[in-house]
């Protein structure tokens, strides 16, 4: 014996099911006269004899109005309109389902034109609503009683994933270039996504990336390549200030020594740096006479006070700076010559010419 069916209508309690049956086992007989609802958020369709006629929308429906098209040309069989039709009724829930998941289970390969064969793991969200209700009781629900979100999000979140990996592949080139195309890759992948859905009738209402995030030694390496750029910018910033120093001292030789020092306090990382490299053969050097910085062998002028390194004694009459090897004074006329007698270096001992202050060859003061 079948149910008599009176009132037909369905009310969803747990805010889950997509799809509910009424009677929920084999069919009803269905009385002339029976009342159907439908909200707003459903729709109703009719099964006969294992078919799919009509789907109705919102309303109440009363099978005396004949309002049902399929269902009137049903009732006008022989038995008249006064015998039960036999049938079930499949209610839809027409609202937006949100919050469904997607994501990798196990990490995903990528070609990174950067940094080579990476895995990648992804998660997002995504919203569905049936939009066309035979379709998606014919392809999905089939005879089940009850259809949940349960049921069919593992399913739909795997063809998300799919259509992810495709479009990674052909639309990045490397992961350094993700920041900022989130919502770019979101939009491109909800395209791929819809037309797959359409095919259960249903439709793609929202696709959300929360996270693509590769394995952390591969995070490590990008982070330690910014940090590279930005050493190398500091880089070209401070030799940029430098030589803005230097053009200023040489503009301006009163001021000088403030700009030489700005440049310098500018140079000095850089300076740093660069001695790093070179730190295990060091380069032999000599002390400054005037300043007594150390400064290459091979330079003329000192690079932090600017003597003249080619001036090593002095006048014995007018104490002017004499250059080396210098046997006439070019202040007085003095005669300057060795007979005078060298004068040895306390510290190294080379014999520099008489009146000399500093040693010619360690920089060492000799008076």
């Amino acid at each position: 014996m079948g149910n008599y069916l009176e009132v037909i209508e369905w009310f969803d309690d747990t805010g889950k099911e997509i799809a509910h049956r009424v009677p929920r086992e084999g069919s009803g007989d269905i009385k002339y006269g029976a009342q159907l609802t439908v909200r707003e958020s459903q729709a109703a369709i009719f099964f006969y004899e294992g078919k799919a006629y009509d789907a109705v929308g919102a309303g109440r429906y009363t099978l005396t109005t004949l309002n049902i098209p399929i269902i009137t040309k049903l009732l006008s069989l022989p038995w008249g309109f006064t015998s039960p039709l036999r049938a079930e009724v499949y209610f839809i829930n027409a609202k937006t389902f949100p919050n469904l998941a997607w994501g990798t289970r196990d990490p995903v390969a990528f070609k990174d034109s950067t940094l080579g064969l990476i895995r990648l793991r992804a998660f997002g969200m995504f919203n569905i609503r049936v939009i066309q209700p035979s379709l998606f009781v014919n392809t999905l629900v089939g005879t089940k009683a009850s259809y949940t979100v349960e049921d069919i999000e593992e399913y739909l979140g795997k063809i998300v994933l799919s259509r992810f990996n495709d479009y990674l592949g052909e639309n990045l080139d490397t992961l350094l270039n993700l920041p900022g195309r989130y919502d770019e890759i979101s939009a491109g992948l909800s395209g791929l996504v819809q037309k797959d859905f359409s095919h259960f009738g249903i439709e793609l209402s929202g696709l959300f990336i929360n996270s693509i995030t590769p394995p952390q030694e591969v995070q490590q390496a990008i982070d330690d390549k910014s940090r590279l750029a930005m050493f190398d910018d500091l880089n070209k910033l401070l030799k940029m200030k430098t030589a803005m120093a230097m053009e200023t001292a040489a503009q301006n030789p009163s001021q000088a020594g403030a700009g030489l020092g700005m440049g310098l306090g500018f140079m000095m990382p850089a300076m740093y740096a660069e001695s790093m490299k070179g730190a295990s053969h060091p380069a032999e050097t000599i002390k400054c006479p005037e300043c007594g910085n150390p400064v290459a062998p091979s330079a003329q002028f000192c690079q932090a006070c600017g003597h003249h390194l080619l001036v090593v004694a002095q006048c014995p009459e007018c104490h002017k700076n004499l250059p080396a090897n210098a046997r006439f004074c070019p202040s007085c006329g003095c005669a300057v010559t060795k007979e005078q007698g060298p004068v040895a270096c306390p510290k190294c001992g080379y014999e520099n010419l008489h009146g000399s202050i500093f040693c010619n060859k360690c920089g060492e003061k000799i008076t």
